[in-house]
This record gives structure tokens, C-alpha cells and sequence, in this order.
């Protein structure tokens, strides 16, 4: 049986170009970009998130300012929710583009995930939450690893977020390390052709620390400030996202301004490591380096691998 699509997606480490690159794609096919990030959803985080403003957009960006930053938002609605984006463009004889850098929201979006239908809050949540805040996060690992070594292998004993959800995943009767093993090898719920962009890393680090200058020169710290006076910190997300959580620090005094930039910088680059591995587990991924290619070259290359028959509908 045929699946729905096709869709593009355009994937990457942060600061590597997907933004603009989806815009020309997008542009060329008529079509629109769908968001796949995980902050990009919250609203009011712009700046940060490097969300494309209003007043640049060439095409209409979906699934950016979906929630606001004090709501919980998880990979089980997002699902829900992208999907319903994807549907109505597909109706419509449009080829979503898919845009972003957070591979389990890519994942939930194109290929059969089941996630557990307690995937946000519940009393076994708020119970875990509260062991950690009085035992310590090494008891809540402990707890983890004697109920599933497994899965305790996998997760840093400071991780109480992650701690949190395996053993929640337990009470519902499934392993975070089976579920995690799963992820690469997935059944397709629609036809995608997935893009990845790659570069040199010194390139793409000295990127990164550019961008983050950027923000701060945009209004970051501004901006933090404003959202943690609409429940920014009460958020167990959004609160945790490069880029706030640093400068959420600084403005209560526990480092300064340019101690949570260099902060930002060292972990924004960190986490394009693990963005590059993610995908690189991906074997569907067709790789562009952006150090031989252009992003005009980039957007060609898409363009033409999409079906004649989808590209312009009259």
C-alpha cells in the first residue's frame, strides 16, 4: 500500500541553514514549512529558538507558536498536531516542508510511533519529581537501575527529567531502552525524503558562537525576562531550553550575563553533536555538505527530486 506524501524534510545541526534553505524549497514548490523543533512551538520564545520573524517569512511557517510557555507540551501532541498540518497541506496537493533540528519530533511526525497516553503530568510523574527533590537525583538513577538496568545504562544519573519519564514508561509497562532502540527503525506513516545538512565542524562552531552574539544583540536576555513573567520557569520544558535555562541563572544571580553566554555557547554546540549523531543513525538521510555545495545548489537539488506531478497544482 502506497503512503500518503511526499513530504520534504530538511534536517541538520543548529546554525547550519535549514531555515533559509526550507524557504527557498518551500518557495519553488509552493508549499509551506512545518515546523518539526521542539521550542519553536512555545510562544513568545523567538529570539531564542532563532524562529524565523513575521514581517521575513517568504511562506507560511507552521507549528511555531502553538502553546504558551507555561503548558507542557510533549512529543505525543506534537504528533497529533504536525500530522493534522501535514494532512491539510497534502489535501490540498501541497508537499509539506518539513524544517528543524529535534529528531524525535521528526520521527513522531513521519514514521508509526505509539507514544503512552500519560506521556505529560499524572500522579507517578509529580511522585518521581518529589523523590528527586528529596533523595537526590543519584537515588532517583538508582531506583531507575534496579527496576530497569537497561535503560539506566542509557540515561546520565543527572538526568532526573529522563530518569522521570523511564520509570513512568515502566509503570505503563514498557522500557525506555526498548523504546529507544526503536526509534532509529521505524515504519514509515507517510513518504519522505529526508536531507541533511552537514558542514565542516569548525565552520559550523564558529556559526553557532555568531548566532548566539546575535541573540543577545536581538534582546535574549530581554526576552527571557519578559517570558518568566508569564510562567516561563514554571515550565518543566520550555524552562530547560538552551538558551533560557543560562540566562534564567543569570538573572537570579547564580552567574553572570557573559558567564551564561559563554554557557550557551558551549552547550548549543554540544547539542549539534548529538543532533549530527541522531540523524547519522538515520540511514534515509541523503547528506548535503555545505562546504561543496551552495544553498541555492542545496534547494536544486531537492526541488528536482520532488515528482513533477506535485509541484504545481494550477
Amino acid at each position: 500500500m502506497s503512503l500518503p506524501g511526499p513530504l520534504v524534510c530538511i534536517v541538520g545541526p543548529t546554525a547550519s541553514g535549514k531555515s533559509t534553505l526550507s524557504e527557498i524549497v518551500a518557495t519553488r514548490l509552493d508549499s509551506s514549512i512545518v515546523s518539526i523543533d521542539a521550542m519553536q512551538v512555545y510562544r513568545g520564545m523567538d529570539v531564542g529558538t532563532a524562529k524565523t520573524p513575521a514581517s521575513e517569512r517568504m511562506r507560511p511557517l507552521l507549528m511555531v507558536d502553538v502553546v504558551d510557555v507555561s503548558d507542557d507540551y510533549s512529543a505525543r501532541l506534537f504528533q497529533r498536531d504536525v500530522r493534522a498540518c501535514i494532512d491539510e497541506l497534502l489535501a490540498c496537493h501541497k508537499t509539506p516542508v518539513l524544517c528543524g533540528g529535534t529528531g524525535l519530533y521528526l520521527n513522531a511526525a513521519i514514521d508509526e510511533m505509539e507514544f503512552p497516553a500519560g506521556a505529560i503530568g499524572g500522579e507517578g510523574r509529580a511522585r518521581y519529581e518529589r523523590y528527586a527533590s528529596e533523595q537526590g537525583a543519584a537515588a532517583l538513577h538508582e531506583l531507575l537501575a534496579e527496576r530497569d538496568p537497561a535503560s539506566a545504562a542509557l540515561i546520565h544519573p543527572n538526568n532526573v527529567r529522563r530518569c522521570v519519564r523511564a520509570l513512568e514508561m515502566l509503570d505503563e509497562g514498557m522500557s525506555y531502552a526498548d523504546h529507544h532502540e526503536g526509534l532509529h527503525q521505524r515504519a514509515g506513516h507517510y513518504e519522505a525524503t529526508i536531507w541533511g545538512l552537514t558542514m565542516d565542524r569548525v565552520r559550523l562552531y564558529a556559526l553557532i558562537d555568531a548566532r548566539v552574539d546575535r541573540m543577545v544583540e536581538e534582546g535574549l536576555v530581554d526576552e527571557v525576562r519578559s517570558l518568566c513573567a508569564r510562567g516561563l520557569e514554571s515550565s518543566r520544558t520550555a524552562s530547560q531550553a538552551i538558551g533560557y535555562k543560562e540566562v534564567i541563572a543569570a538573572l537570579h544571580g547564580e552567574t553572570t550575563i557573559a558567564e551564561a553566554i559563554d554557557e550557551i555557547k558551549l552547550r548549543t554546540r554540544r547539542y549539534a553533536k548529538r543532533q549530527l549523531s541522531w540523524f547519522r543513525h538515520d540511514g534515509r538521510v541523503r547528506w548535503i555538505d555545505l562546504d561543496r555545495a551552495s544553498i541555492e545548489d542545496a534547494a536544486g537539488m531537492i526541488v528536482s527530486s520532488v515528482p513533477a506531478r506535485e509541484k504545481s497544482f494550477g
